[in-house]
């Protein structure tokens, strides 16, 4: 099992937004207390990286017009690009993809 450097930038993203929405910082530490565990998860997975080849599939699929979300196209192009599957609740999401294994354990 592995996570994408998009997911983790991600959670990232809106936790950090969830604590710089608070300016007591009383009311900070559950935020902070979020972005921990969340930080102590994702040490102890394979995170898959961003790089040349994953950049250039996702051009590729943007000339060819494919329409998804720049960060759910990159997280696709990841998958891709490691041969992987995706785990997602929202398959139908990622369906146009071409060649994007997809499983959802939600179901």
């Amino acid at each position: 099992m592995a996570v994408t450097v998009i997911t983790v930038e991600e959670q990232m993203r809106g936790w950090l937004a969830e604590i710089s929405r608070h300016h007591d910082p009383h009311r900070q530490i559950a935020s902070y207390a979020k972005l921990h565990r969340q930080v102590e998860v994702f040490a102890d997975w394979m995170i898959l990286p961003w790089d040349t080849d994953t950049a250039d599939l996702f051009l590729e699929f943007r000339r060819q017009g494919l329409r998804l979300g720049s960060l759910d196209l990159k997280i696709a192009c990841i998958t891709l690009a490691h041969d992987a599957t995706l785990l997602t609740r929202n398959a139908g999401h990622f369906a146009h993809v071409p060649g994007l294994r997809i499983e959802n354990w939600l179901d």
